[in-house]
Protein backbone atom coordinates (compact mmCIF):
# COMPACT_ATOMS: atom_id res chain seq x y z
CA UNK A 1 0.00 0.00 0.00
CA UNK A 2 1.09 3.71 -0.88
CA UNK A 3 0.35 4.64 2.60
CA UNK A 4 2.90 2.51 4.22
CA UNK A 5 6.01 3.97 2.18
CA UNK A 6 7.68 6.47 4.41
CA UNK A 7 10.03 9.45 3.44
CA UNK A 8 12.57 10.81 5.77
CA UNK A 9 13.11 14.12 6.14
CA UNK A 10 16.29 16.34 7.60
CA UNK A 11 15.87 19.60 8.54
CA UNK A 12 18.13 22.12 10.57
CA UNK A 13 17.42 24.42 13.58
CA UNK A 14 18.96 25.85 16.64
CA UNK A 15 19.25 23.30 19.78
CA UNK A 16 17.29 25.97 22.31
CA UNK A 17 14.58 25.87 19.57
CA UNK A 18 14.93 22.50 19.60
CA UNK A 19 14.98 21.54 22.93
CA UNK A 20 11.94 23.67 23.38
CA UNK A 21 9.54 21.83 20.96
CA UNK A 22 10.65 18.57 22.71
CA UNK A 23 9.55 20.00 26.21
CA UNK A 24 12.37 21.39 27.57
CA UNK A 25 12.72 24.85 29.35
CA UNK A 26 15.58 26.17 28.12
CA UNK A 27 17.12 29.64 29.91
CA UNK A 28 20.41 30.89 29.05
CA UNK A 29 22.27 31.78 32.49
CA UNK A 30 25.57 33.48 31.21
CA UNK A 31 28.08 33.85 28.15
CA UNK A 32 27.20 30.71 25.89
CA UNK A 33 25.82 28.77 28.50
CA UNK A 34 22.32 27.53 29.17
CA UNK A 35 20.46 25.72 31.06
CA UNK A 36 18.15 22.48 30.34
CA UNK A 37 15.63 20.73 31.91
CA UNK A 38 12.48 18.88 32.47
CA UNK A 39 9.61 19.62 34.72
CA UNK A 40 11.03 18.32 37.99
CA UNK A 41 14.46 16.84 36.46
CA UNK A 42 17.76 18.60 37.70
CA UNK A 43 19.18 20.75 35.52
CA UNK A 44 22.00 20.34 32.59
CA UNK A 45 24.25 23.17 31.87
CA UNK A 46 25.05 23.22 28.25
CA UNK A 47 27.50 25.32 26.36
CA UNK A 48 29.63 25.19 23.33
CA UNK A 49 33.63 25.67 22.87
CA UNK A 50 34.83 25.55 19.70
CA UNK A 51 33.04 22.93 17.70
CA UNK A 52 32.31 20.59 20.86
CA UNK A 53 29.25 21.15 22.75
CA UNK A 54 29.31 20.34 26.53
CA UNK A 55 26.66 18.97 29.18
CA UNK A 56 26.95 18.79 32.48
CA UNK A 57 24.55 18.13 35.32
CA UNK A 58 26.11 19.37 39.22
CA UNK A 59 24.99 17.29 42.10
CA UNK A 60 26.47 19.38 44.30
CA UNK A 61 29.38 19.30 47.24
CA UNK A 62 30.17 15.82 49.05
CA UNK A 63 32.88 16.32 50.92
CA UNK A 64 30.67 15.56 53.92
CA UNK A 65 30.43 12.15 53.39
CA UNK A 66 33.03 11.60 50.99
CA UNK A 67 35.08 7.89 51.21
CA UNK A 68 36.69 5.50 49.30
CA UNK A 69 33.81 3.23 48.92
CA UNK A 70 31.63 6.03 47.50
CA UNK A 71 34.62 7.32 45.35
CA UNK A 72 34.92 3.55 44.17
CA UNK A 73 30.88 3.31 43.92
CA UNK A 74 31.26 6.37 41.48
CA UNK A 75 33.66 4.81 39.33
CA UNK A 76 31.96 1.47 39.20
CA UNK A 77 29.04 3.36 38.34
CA UNK A 78 30.60 5.13 35.06
CA UNK A 79 30.74 1.65 33.26
CA UNK A 80 26.92 1.34 33.83
CA UNK A 81 25.93 5.13 32.87
CA UNK A 82 27.53 5.58 29.51
CA UNK A 83 28.11 7.58 27.20
CA UNK A 84 27.47 9.99 30.26
CA UNK A 85 30.75 9.74 33.18
CA UNK A 86 30.68 10.80 36.57
CA UNK A 87 33.82 13.74 37.90
CA UNK A 88 34.54 15.84 40.52
CA UNK A 89 34.48 19.84 39.80
CA UNK A 90 37.29 21.47 41.03
CA UNK A 91 37.31 24.73 39.77
CA UNK A 92 36.53 25.75 43.31
CA UNK A 93 38.93 24.24 45.27
CA UNK A 94 37.58 24.78 48.62
CA UNK A 95 34.15 23.77 47.00
CA UNK A 96 34.34 20.56 44.96
CA UNK A 97 31.37 19.19 43.27
CA UNK A 98 30.30 15.75 41.91
CA UNK A 99 29.34 16.42 38.12
CA UNK A 100 27.57 14.37 35.40
CA UNK A 101 29.59 15.43 32.19
CA UNK A 102 29.13 14.23 28.44
CA UNK A 103 30.29 16.26 24.93
CA UNK A 104 29.27 15.96 21.30
CA UNK A 105 31.07 17.78 18.44
CA UNK A 106 28.63 19.60 16.92
CA UNK A 107 29.80 19.09 13.24
CA UNK A 108 27.22 16.65 12.64
CA UNK A 109 24.85 16.44 15.35
CA UNK A 110 21.33 15.08 15.44
CA UNK A 111 18.21 15.15 17.72
CA UNK A 112 18.68 11.48 18.63
CA UNK A 113 22.26 12.36 20.12
CA UNK A 114 20.86 15.47 22.01
CA UNK A 115 18.32 13.65 23.56
CA UNK A 116 20.15 10.48 24.21
CA UNK A 117 22.44 12.33 26.02
CA UNK A 118 19.64 14.22 27.95
CA UNK A 119 17.94 11.23 28.89
CA UNK A 120 21.40 9.53 29.59
CA UNK A 121 21.96 12.04 32.36
CA UNK A 122 18.10 11.92 34.33
CA UNK A 123 19.13 7.87 34.28
CA UNK A 124 22.34 8.45 35.96
CA UNK A 125 21.40 10.80 38.36
CA UNK A 126 18.20 8.38 39.63
CA UNK A 127 20.81 5.74 40.03
CA UNK A 128 23.24 8.42 41.69
CA UNK A 129 20.38 9.05 43.92
CA UNK A 130 20.61 5.43 45.19
CA UNK A 131 24.22 5.11 45.98
CA UNK A 132 23.68 8.77 47.48
CA UNK A 133 20.86 7.81 49.58
CA UNK A 134 22.74 4.46 51.16
CA UNK A 135 25.73 6.97 52.10
CA UNK A 136 23.95 9.89 53.59
CA UNK A 137 23.53 9.31 57.63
Amino acid sequence: MIENALVKTISKMPITEFLTEKGYQVEKVGDNVFTVHRSEELPVYMSIDGSTLYFEADLGNISEIASKELYFSFLDLNTEILPVSLGIDTTKADDPHLVLVESREIDNLDDNEILSVLDAIELAIDKLENILSSHIK
